[in-house]
């Protein structure tokens, strides 16, 4: 990373057009890449008083007339975030398009909003490609970060085009527009007391110069026992998720409220991120692909994921998991020694793509049958590995979780019902609606 001291800086403050070449500079490395016109192109907003750079708040002062100035500091912190921070650019996050995502013309005055930004750019340009060629003035960056190297686009049934960002991409842009949302709260709340400054006066002051609510708190139990359908008609809900740090991966800005769809209790605020992991790979209403996260979710992070799950008091009485989670489990775990193997370079891989579909449902388990089948086998294949009835799946996973996870499968205790709701929302089909972030 360069330390040259850059030209055009007084007193630690530099221009706006010096700052764009100092954090290509320094960025150069990274596994995120960058863009240059990170201060001077739309959407930074150096004019409002600051400038994002990844998950962080920069900033700007003026210094005479319209001419604004960055800390170097600041930058130089920007930049080494960033830096630090891996990606692995299999593992992705749907960003797009859904029934709900807006094609109307973007305000450039309104905070980041980057998953409608760039549902909006993709939208109005044709796809990827024809947006990639682009230079018509439109954001070609979002917080510095150059968004269309990181795009992949795939193509489901060979009809319906879906977008998707590696995963440390997503959760770098969600912090943005989390850092933005509460440095704009704290420069009105200045403004608006008996000594208050502009924030634009105050060179170097970062997000956690704030004080204690610019960082999100972590979440205990404040929402256990409490059903969605009560809770989201609240007029507070969203400001409260937006306040609580994400209950799975403590890391990131919760931005919605996760909840069981079969027995409707909430189970915590979460991030974008954790979320779509944490979200079925429908195809159909009632058939998973279960594709390669689910080994984050049964293997790596088993623990933390089972805890998330029975925040339901119903799948905890039950000591169980949704339907849906019960099959890609079914599929993905109990399920694994069947699967055929080919030979390849380096050794044996396993066969095609896991696919679970069910019959019935949790309700009616005497007739609920989980298939799992294998496609796309390289040999042309397409085989059924096992059917196994809903209860037979519940009984492997209450065995699986007292092994895996004893201090979760502890907690669950004696399957009762007493106190679930009567009326059971059923399971969201589409994953494509507006309803995907409630999974």
């Amino acid at each position: 990373m360069s330390e040259r001291v850059m030209p055009g800086h007084t007193d630690g403050l530099i221009t706006l057009g010096t700052a764009d070449a100092l954090w290509v500079d320094l960025t150069a490395d990274s596994a995120v890449p960058t863009a240059p016109g990170a201060f001077t192109r739309s959407p930074a907003r150096a004019g409002a008083g600051y400038v994002l750079l990844g998950g962080h708040v920069v900033t700007t002062v003026k210094v005479s007339g319209d001419q604004w100035r960055v800390p170097e500091a600041e930058v130089r912190r920007a930049a080494a975030e960033l830096n630090a921070v891996g990606t692995d650019r299999g593992d992705l996050v749907r960003i797009g398009p859904f029934r709900e995502a807006s094609r109307q013309e973007r305000d450039e005055e309104e905070p980041l909003r980057w998953r409608r930004r760039i549902r909006g750019e993709l939208h109005e340009s044709g796809g990827p490609e024809r947006a990639a060629r682009r230079w018509d003035g439109r954001p070609h960056h979002l917080a510095g970060i150059d968004w269309r190297q990181m795009l992949v686009e795939q193509t489901r049934d060979g009809t319906q085009r879906t977008w998707w960002l590696p995963r440390a991409v997503v959760r770098l842009l969600d912090a943005a527009e989390h850092a933005e949302t509460h440095w704009v709260h704290a420069a009105r709340t200045r403004r608006a007391g008996p000594a208050a400054t502009e924030p634009s006066s105050r060179p170097g002051r970062s997000l956690e110069a704030d004080g204690p609510t610019a960082a999100p708190r972590p979440y205990g139990k404040e929402l256990e026992g409490q059903l969605y359908s009560v809770l989201s008609r609240k007029p507070d809900t969203s400001r409260r998720v937006a306040g609580w740090a994400c209950a799975v991966c403590r890391a990131a800005p919760a931005t919605v409220l996760d909840h069981c769809h079969e027995h409707g209790y909430v189970r915590a605020p979460v991030c974008q991120s954790c979320n779509t992991l944490e979200r079925p790979d429908h195809l159909y209403s009632n058939d998973i692909r279960v594709a390669n996260r689910y080994t984050r979710l049964f293997r790596t992070d088993t623990d933390d994921w089972l805890r998330h799950w029975h925040r339901c008091p119903g799948c905890r009485a039950r000591n169980t998991l949704p339907l849906p989670h019960l099959a890609a489990w079914t599929a993905h775990t109990a399920c694994r020694s069947l699967r055929p193997t080919h030979r390849a370079s380096g050794g044996r891989r396993p066969c095609g793509v896991l696919r679970v579909s069910w019959t019935g449902s949790q309700n009616t388990p005497r007739s609920c049958l989980l298939t799992v089948t294998v496609d796309f086998c390289p040999s042309g294949e397409h085989r059924v590995l096992a059917q196994v009835p809903y209860r037979e799946a519940a009984e492997r996973f209450r065995a699986w979780l007292a092994e895996t996870a004893p201090a979760v499968a502890a907690a669950a205790g004696p399957d009762r019902v007493d106190d679930l709701p009567a009326q059971i929302r059923p399971v969201i089909a589409d994953t494509g609606g507006k309803d995907l972030e409630l999974f």
